[in-house]
């Protein structure tokens, strides 16, 4: 592949940004922020000093709740049932905290399960347990669908696309499954949202900012169903809001109010540009990057590709050859090469992992001819 579809949003995101120091390939780690999302930041930060903390939030309000509106709208859901967050990390422990479920219970799970979120369950007196996948980690539904019929779980988990594997789950079908089998299904959209399609039919969903979206780092969202909230002891008292709660969003009960409010307004414009890009084209270009990267990659220096070819994401991960230091190889990418990647460890799914992985995870300015140097700095 010579040529990548929709140049032009690779030129708008590119001009929108300050130029990076080196090739940065790795924004399923953190992404890079608009100037307009950057100045947002600051303007309210500067409202906070100049009018105080309480007022700039609540001047800032009208953008706060199309910005809710927005991203629940990206998973299926309405603006009443997104609360913002910290992080993925900081939903999910709330998620699971307020959910009144028997200790014990058991939380179906794929191999491939997130380290934070199974550890997260286990904490929190979950019970994980594995529903049946393919060699790819990929669910094998006919699997799935027995597990909940002859033994459902409280609820389903899945990370829609993992952070050491590029691979998306079968979102909607495993929805449809779980419809039918009446168990809550709970995404983790830390790495699809603005990257794959999300609105899948889930009860739940979470994520972050600062991933695929291009948002501030330390915010990040929940998204819940109000039969499913129903399910959850509220974060926040009844003395927090007017006549116990009655007229306030289902899900501001589950919102931090102690929070990095610049950043929920960095988060919002960062998602207005993204709907200005248009998300499926934004997701066509982002398959086409990850294709020419396994392209170009796939057996060079003896590195492995694990994802298959034209698997619709912008993540690949490269087995290392026998021998090869992986954490060794992305400091000298970066020190020598000017190009930043990632060694996945073991730990992040240790049922898949046998030992660290390169990651690497262009976005919409990434080009052709970046992926030829990364290619050839692996070949040598």
């Amino acid at each position: 592949m010579s040529s990548l579809p929709h140049d032009d949003l690779g030129d708008a995101w590119r001009a929108a940004r300050v130029r990076p120091a080196g090739v940065h390939l790795d924004h399923a780690a953190c992404s890079r922020q608009s100037t307009e999302v950057l100045d947002a930041v600051a303007r309210h930060a500067r409202h906070e000093a100049e009018l105080g903390g309480y007022v700039a939030e609540q001047a800032a309000e009208g953008l706060l709740q199309q910005g809710r509106s927005v991203l629940a709208g990206l998973v299926g859901m309405a603006a009443a049932d997104l609360a913002f967050t910290e992080s993925a990390s900081a939903s999910v422990r709330t998620l699971v905290s307020r959910w009144r479920l028997a200790p014990g219970a058991r939380v179906a799970v794929l191999p491939g399960e997130y380290w934070h979120n199974a550890a997260t369950f286990t904490d929190a007196g979950l019970t994980p347990v594995v529903l049946p996948a393919d060699a790819l980690g990929r669910a094998d539904l006919a699997g799935v669908e027995r597990a909940l019929r002859d033994d459902p779980p409280a609820f389903v988990h899945v990370t829609l696309v993992a952070s050491h594997r590029g691979v998306v789950q079968p979102g909607r079908e495993l929805a449809a499954l779980c419809r039918a089998a009446d168990v809550p299904l709970v995404l983790d959209v830390a790495q699809a949202l603005g990257h794959v399609d999300c609105d899948l039919g889930a009860d739940a969903a979470y994520g972050t900012s600062r991933k695929w979206l291009a948002g501030p780092r330390g915010v990040g969202f929940l998204v819940l169903r109000p039969a499913l909230s129903g399910q959850l002891t509220p974060l926040v008292g009844p003395e927090l809001h007017d006549d116990d709660r009655t007229g306030v969003d289902h899900a501001r009960w589950f919102e931090s109010h102690d929070a990095h409010v610049a950043g929920r307004v960095g988060l919002v414009v960062a998602v207005g540009e993204h709907l200005a890009a248009g998300p499926h084209r934004v997701r066509e270009r982002l398959a086409a990057l990850g294709r020419a990267t396994r392209e170009r990659l796939d057996g060079r220096g003896g590195w492995q590709v694990a994802e298959p070819l034209d698997e619709p994401t912008a993540i690949t991960t490269l087995r290392p050859p026998d021998g090869v230091d992986v954490r060794e190889v992305v400091a000298r990418l970066r020190t020598e090469h000017g190009l930043l990647t990632t060694a996945a460890n073991r730990e992040r799914a240790p049922r898949e992992l046998a030992g660290p992985v390169l990651r690497v995870s262009p976005h919409l300015d990434s080009t052709v001819e970046q992926l030829d140097l990364l290619a050839t700095a692996l070949a040598a």
